[in-house]
């Protein structure tokens, strides 16, 4: 073509000009795509940051904070981390699929205990995942692949952790309720659970917290964790535990852990889901762990095969920081014994909250009945408020919290409890 056919640049841009505009004019692949709603704690807690009022309260968001209101490193993980920063034989190289192992034998004794006969038998294995979510993910989404009973249904607590409907329901399974919270004695429902089970198809699973409950902070005892085995052993449920908060419930490791060890004493087959963010204040690095309980080393082996084969499938490795971090004070006895008192000062300063609070709202002489507040263990608390209550409390108090009534005791300090007993009695008088 000679130049003198050559497009002049202003119809050069108005060619493309022109191009661009037909391909706007077409529709999009996702046209049809839902706008889905934002996740509640996340979105209160952008309300709660927007919010200038002096004397906002977030409790909210299940993240422990100091008497100050801030968030925590844990001086156990302090040290942990310049022990690592020193560490010339460190680097960044892929962790094997199934994550690091002196982590996941290290996490498999925290939970069972380090005498449970399933460990020295070799019937535990494990998979390091992405925190406790992953965890509980991994667990589903094998069970969904390999669980023998087809169509088997998972039952969730009502109510539970958001969380764990959309994960059974995301791998396909179908997802029940049992009766948990009692709101008459703001209590368990037991009687009501143990009928669910009962009645369930034989094989059902079962997705249980075996402390701090969350949201209600309710939790069986002893001899109700013993009544729910007896049930379950007859019945011939899986047992799937969500464990978030060992050791930050009662400050005990041992305690915290009673339902697990129980239920693998009684000879269960079980997958426990184990996150770190909570006892180590680790919630941005994701350490979290799959323990599995099996009936021989074969079973568990081969449990992990298929565990390995779908992990490397969606993540390929799991991330090595926090599991190093958790790692290294697990199996350093020093730094254990650290991290124990670094866990009683968490669970013992919310422990103390409750108590304030329950003394506040009796001092002030709130309508209702408050014993539940101290009855009840962990960092959350149901505290029985509805939801237009709590629609006051955000509105004319600027205090944040699910419409559910559930409280993070983690939120409150000697600085705003005394304001939120205030408000609590307040909305309990006249809404």
């Amino acid at each position: 073509m000679s130049s003198s056919t050559q497009p002049t640049p202003a119809l050069r841009l108005q060619q493309l000009s022109s191009h661009i505009a037909k391909k706007a004019d077409k529709p999009s692949f996702f046209e049809q795509v839902q706008e889905a709603p934002a996740d509640v704690i996340f979105a209160l807690t952008s309300s709660y940051k927007a919010d200038s009022h002096a004397q906002k309260v977030n409790l909210g968001v299940g993240a422990y904070r100091t008497e100050e209101g801030k968030p925590w490193v844990l001086p156990v993980v302090k040290k942990a981390d310049h022990i690592m920063v020193e560490d010339d034989n460190l680097d960044h190289e892929y962790l094997p699929i199934l994550g690091l192992e002196p982590f996941r034998k290290a996490a498999v004794k925290l939970i069972l205990g380090a005498n449970s006969k399933a460990v020295t038998e070799g019937r535990t294995g494990a998979a390091q995942c992405i925190s406790g979510t992953g965890a509980v993910y991994t667990g589903a989404h094998f069970l969904s692949k390999h669980y023998p009973i087809k169509g088997a249904a998972c039952y969730i607590s009502k109510p539970t952790w958001a969380n764990h409907r959309a994960i059974f329901e995301g791998v396909g399974m179908q997802v029940l309720e049992y009766p948990y919270w009692d709101p008459a004695t703001k209590g368990l429902d037991l009687k009501g659970m143990l009928g669910t089970m009962q009645s369930a198809p034989n094989g059902s699973i079962f997705l249980m917290h075996p402390c701090a409950h969350n949201p209600t902070g309710v939790d069986p005892t002893n001899d109700q964790w013993r009544q729910i085995a007896d049930v379950m052993e007859a019945k011939g449920h899986f047992p799937f535990f969500d464990c978030a908060y060992q050791g930050f419930a009662s400050g005990s490791l041992d305690k915290d852990a009673y339902s697990v060890r129980y239920f693998v004493d009684r000879g269960f087959e079980m997958f426990i889901a184990q996150s770190f963010s909570k006892n180590f204040g680790l919630y941005s690095e994701r350490a979290g762990n799959l323990t599995i309980v099996a009936r021989s080393v074969e079973v568990k082996n081969r449990i992990e095969s298929q565990i390995a084969k779908a992990q490397r499938a969606v993540i390929s490795n799991p991330p090595a920081y926090g599991s190093r971090i958790v790692s290294l004070v697990l199996n350093n006895e020093t730094l254990y014994g650290e991290w124990e008192q670094n866990l009683s000062t968490m669970a013992n300063r919310i422990i103390d909250m409750r108590k304030v609070l329950y003394d506040e709202l009796v001092r002030l002489g709130t309508p209702g009945t408050w014993n539940h507040i101290v009855d009840q263990i962990g960092m959350f608390s149901f505290t029985g408020l509805t939801v237009p209550q709590v629609k006051v409390l955000k509105e004319k108090y600027h205090v944040y919290l699910t419409d559910n009534g559930r409280i993070s005791m983690a939120g409150l300090n000697s600085k705003n409890v005394k304001y939120f007993a205030q408000a609590v009695d307040f909305v309990v008088r006249n809404h």
